[in-house]
């Protein structure tokens, strides 16, 4: 290569360098729009959650493996939100990969797990992040919601805290533009700051109006918003519901106090629409979690996580 490099006209060099761009793949949309912040002016991270796909349960086509085998990095949540990616990373992935689930500074909490004081966030330290990361063991394949809730990206203190990480793991393979990485990463840490300050304003007048979704992906964005979630529709996010549970959560709505029940983006309305006739309590608009309904690009984290705050005042609001 070096030979090459020195044979080279000087007014080729530049071409070559871009070339040289790391190759990044990225999971669920939600990650590689924040990979894509950090990369924009640089280059373009590849998603392989494709359009309007459950990020649980996925395929890869054979192109989307050959991508993983060419992969300079892959960045991704981990195991416990897409198993799917960890058996290919195993057999195909050459270059390294960072799980975001696991990154020092990532605040975890279990599944259905309250609010809490998001200041002690900045505080937390890598021995908390392995204590939390005990839970994570019992977590299985089927996620049977137990252990550690994997959504982590709901919490935007964590999509803060890994753009700095994404930076430091590109600048490692691509020195020349490690300045554009940083430069790019503190840029996405103010934005998504001020998107958590917008939210939090516009979500403080309904934090105690109680509301059911269809299932258990909100913890990070409910505890760190203050708000109300009264109950899930589905137990786990591969099994349907048992007609015990939602004979029991019909029974919960029609005692009062709910007032709104969100259906989810990738999943039949029908079953939330049935749960809440004749209840009393409002049908809200579908919530996407992952993204995947959403333009992919560096703004998807923004409007993911803004789309959530709108859809839900716009129901709990009134």
């Amino acid at each position: 290569m070096k030979p090459l490099l020195a044979s080279l006209p000087l007014a080729l060099l530049p071409a070559f360098a871009n070339a040289e761009v790391p190759r990044v793949v990225t999971d669920i949309p939600a990650v590689q729009s924040l990979v894509a912040q950090v990369m924009e002016g640089v280059g373009a991270p590849e998603v392989l959650l494709e359009q309007g796909a459950n990020a649980h349960n996925y395929q890869l086509r054979p192109s989307q493996a050959r991508a993983l085998q060419e992969a300079d990095l892959v960045v991704w949540i981990g195991p416990e939100m897409t198993p799917w990616l960890g058996r290919a990373i195993e057999g195909v992935s050459r270059g390294g990969a960072l799980s975001l689930l696991d990154a020092p500074g990532t605040h975890l909490q279990a599944f259905g797990a309250g609010a809490h004081d998001h200041d002690d966030h900045t505080e937390e330290t890598h021995d908390d992040h392995d204590h939390e990361a005990e839970a994570k063991a019992d977590m299985h394949d089927d996620h049977d919601h137990s252990g550690t809730d994997p959504h982590v990206w709901l919490d935007p203190v964590n999509a803060q805290s890994w753009l700095g990480l994404i930076a430091q793991e590109l600048s490692a393979r691509d020195p020349a533009n490690a300045a554009q990485y940083a430069t790019n990463a503190e840029a996405a840490a103010a934005r998504i700051a001020a998107l958590d300050t917008r939210i939090a304003a516009e979500l403080a007048p309904i934090a105690r109006r109680p509301f059911v979704v269809f299932h258990d992906a909100y913890g990070y964005f409910t505890a760190h918003y203050g708000l109300t979630q009264a109950g899930t529709v589905a137990l786990g996010d591969a099994a349907a519901p048992g007609a015990e549970h939602l004979s029991e959560l019909r029974a919960d709505l029609q005692a009062g106090g709910v007032v709104c029940a969100f259906p989810e983006a990738q999943h039949d309305p029908k079953q939330v629409r049935q749960l809440v006739e004749g209840t009393g309590v409002k049908l809200g608009g579908a919530l996407d979690p992952s993204g995947s309904s959403l333009p992919y690009g560096p703004a998807l984290y923004e409007g993911l996580m803004q789309g959530l705050a709108d859809t839900l005042t716009a129901c709990l609001a009134d």
